[in-house]
């Protein structure tokens, strides 16, 4: 199986709070196939809305309205989402499966794993879904896609494959959780296994090659990666950990090179020269070729603040740059209280 260069994150315009639309029937989970309270899963997981300025540094990319899901994991209705919703949100509210709205805080954001939490100022009173282990899933078994919205915004599907992935904007997994058939409301939903537990949450839909055919998927977060961290998120709202170098050089594989196809506006590489098309051949001295690698090496040098020495290809000719990275937060508007 492999991986297209479409890798899409939610879109406002599909992650819309419309209740009109419902999968088949037959595409719907049914409490008779499952072992678990399929009504328990379904309510535990809401829509996380978002408004988000427009000056904000993502507001370009994601947009100014943001909508998606989150999963309840504890007893005081903190939300588990995926960060992009939450990021830099000026307001931010919660809809439960029976309509009711409460205005939560986006206090916690990982660019690591792209682990977001809300924290609900008032009382949600949903159940909590269980954590378990993507580790326990295998390639071909059956699990469910939930999505705000109960049983007809929620998705039978299998998993299709786990392996590592590479985002364009710095952000490595060594093994993300990929489905098909895809749900349409995939940011911050819900996966879950045949024990009616969580498993990962929603990220990315994506378009696949299996088998010689083009199928759409989704690409999911595991949780296992939210428990060595979640101290952190839940003291400081991000890891104790000096932060790893960020660059605001969104390169993609193409033919066998690496290519910088985009650059964040002000960002460490476009304020030391580096253009879209630029190839990129070394980091500090190694060859690189691919995403991964690019990444790796990249983050092997240090913190950010670290010194990059480039190696770039223009036009024919070799170019070399040394660039100081910096801290993605330090771009973005922090959460107020509300």
């Amino acid at each position: 199986m492999a991986l297209s260069p479409t890798e899409r994150p939610a879109d406002p315009s599909v992650m819309s709070e419309d209740k009109e639309w419902a999968f088949p029937k037959d595409l719907q989970p049914r409490q008779g196939d499952l072992a678990f309270d399929l009504e328990s899963a379904l309510n535990a997981v809401v829509n996380v809305r978002t408004e988000i300025p427009e000056d904000a540094f993502t507001a370009s990319i994601l947009g100014t309205e943001r909508s998606g899901n989150g999963v309840v994991i504890r007893e005081d209705g903190l939300v588990l989402t995926i960060g992009y919703l939450i990021t830099e949100a000026e307001t931010l509210w919660l809809t439960t499966n029976d309509g009711r709205v409460v205005v939560g805080h986006p206090f916690a954001y990982d660019f690591g794993t792209g682990f977001g939490l809300v924290q609900p100022l008032g009382r949600l009173d949903l159940p909590v879904m269980p954590r378990g282990s993507a580790s326990r899933l295998s390639v071909g078994d059956d699990v469910v896609i939930i999505g705000q919205g109960g049983r007809e915004h929620s998705l039978k599907s299998r998993l299709v494959d786990k392996r590592e992935f590479a985002g364009y904007w710095e952000y490595l997994l060594e093994e993300a959780l990929f489905v098909s058939p895809p749900h349409p409301q995939w940011g911050g939903a819900a996966l879950v296994d045949a024990e009616g537990q969580l498993a990962g949450i929603g990220s990315l839909l994506l378009d696949e090659t299996v088998e010689g055919q083009r199928v759409q998927g989704n690409m999911f977060v595991p949780i296992d990666l939210l428990e060595p961290i979640l101290s952190d998120l839940l003291q400081y709202g991000r890891l104790s950990r000096p932060p790893r170098p960020w660059l605001g050089m969104y390169a993609t594989e193409a033919e066998g090179q690496l290519i910088v196809a985009g650059l964040a506006k002000g960002g460490p590489a476009e304020q030391v020269g580096v253009r879209v098309g630029d190839l990129v051949l070394e980091v500090a001295g190694e060859r690189v070729s691919t995403l991964p690698h690019f990444l790796r090496r990249v983050w092997s040098l240090g913190s950010a603040g670290v010194d990059v020495p480039l190696g770039l290809a223009r036009d024919g000719s070799l170019l070399r740059l040394r660039l100081r990275s910096g801290d993605r937060s330090d771009y973005l508007k922090k959460p107020r209280l509300h």
